[in-house]
């Protein structure tokens, strides 16, 4: 039987991973890929994976003075929203 704290160290393990995965796809866009190599391939993958969420702060936030702020918000906001959902759920 799944209990609540199994479900809210899921979410925790969950965010963790994500904002990991961010954190390595920003330090690879710092950069230049060669096309057709394994890193390459691999900052593909993450761009897929991150790109979508980040965008939707990008909107919201655009570069000032050439740096992006906006993975910081996306980490912080998706912090506050994994603490509500934990919250609720205890």
């Amino acid at each position: 039987m799944v209990t609540i704290y199994q479900i809210a160290q899921l979410i925790s393990t969950l965010v963790n991973f994500y904002e990991t995965l961010i954190l390595v796809y920003i330090i690879l866009t710092w950069f230049p890929l060669r096309e057709g190599s394994f890193v390459y391939d691999v900052g593909m993958v993450l761009r897929s994976l991150c790109e979508p969420f980040l965008s939707l702060f990008r909107r919201i936030i655009p570069p000032m003075g050439g740096i992006d702020f906006s993975p910081v918000i996306a980490v912080l906001a998706l912090n506050v929203i994994a603490r509500l959902v934990i919250g609720i759920l205890y």
